[in-house]
């Protein structure tokens, strides 16, 4: 087999949801190396193409053309201007809204909905029953090939205007409030324990299962900035997911 077969092999096999970049073994989440190597193979293999659609130009590598689907991929593209790159998985029922974003590598699981302007970057993990509400960005992690990306789990809610990026983990029905940005070099500020959740050994950020994450901010403790009273951003757990947030951010199945 040929570099370019192995490529466009895995490629479809992204795009089924046979292959993932990264997932989830006895509990922790692992990446699949080979994966990422061979998505960036694809990058060096292409040629520059004329990919013009109409009024609007386009040109890209041949290897990296928009995906196509059919109705019976069971996906729901709302029409005006989304996306979705080769090799990205979206699964039966996800619905995006225009525009959005999917980006190569991508894996979104079903019942998740994609709101206006939202991106999902190359490699991000999307579980199922997300909802990435309008302009929110889930960045991708490709490079380095052995770095985890970021891994939003099931039944996660992120508000508008959230940044979620290097490789941060949100567990399992997590909310995010609107304007929240976490990254692996922000420690996020637990007010119901008084503690700081800080990048683990490997890096990333771990926001907790059934936290509610808001945008905060701390105080400079020492030198001109203290004496000024400069505060510094800091994302802040105010609770743990309870019925009346549950029933707050809950999509209603009518919009299905």
């Amino acid at each position: 087999m040929t570099e370019k077969e192995k490529f466009y092999n895995t490629i479809a096999d992204l795009e089924a949801g046979r292959v993932r970049v990264a997932e989830k073994i006895d509990g922790e989440w692992k990446v699949n190396s080979w994966v990422k190597e061979v998505i960036l193979s694809g990058f060096r293999l292409g040629k520059l193409t004329d990919m013009t659609q109409g009024q609007f130009s386009f040109f890209d590598k041949d290897t990296m053309p928009a995906r196509t689907f059919t109705a019976e991929n069971g996906v729901r593209i709302v029409p005006g201007g989304s996306s979705v790159r080769a090799g990205a998985y979206l699964a039966p029922s996800v619905i995006m809204m225009p525009p959005a974003y999917v980006n190569i590598g991508a894996y979104v699981d079903e019942g998740t909905m994609i709101d206006s302007h939202a991106l999902v970057g190359s490699c991000a993990q999307v579980g199922k029953h997300v909802h990435l509400s309008a302009a929110s960005q889930l960045g991708g992690v490709l490079e380095p090939v052995g770095a985890l990306p970021v891994i939003i789990e099931d039944n996660v809610f992120i508000g508008g205007n959230c940044g979620i990026y290097e490789g941060t983990i949100v567990k399992e029905n997590a909310v995010i409030g609107t304007g929240v940005i976490i990254n692996a070099s922000t420690a996020i500020f637990d007010a119901t324990t008084g503690e700081y959740i800080r990048a683990n050994e490997n890096g990333q950020m771990v926001v907790p299962s059934g936290a509610v994450v808001v945008a905060g901010s701390r105080p400079i403790s020492k030198g001109p900035g203290a004496e000024q009273g400069v505060h510094l951003y800091c994302p802040v757990i105010v609770k743990y997911r309870d019925d009346k947030t549950s029933g707050s951010i809950t999509l209603e199945d009518m919009l299905r």
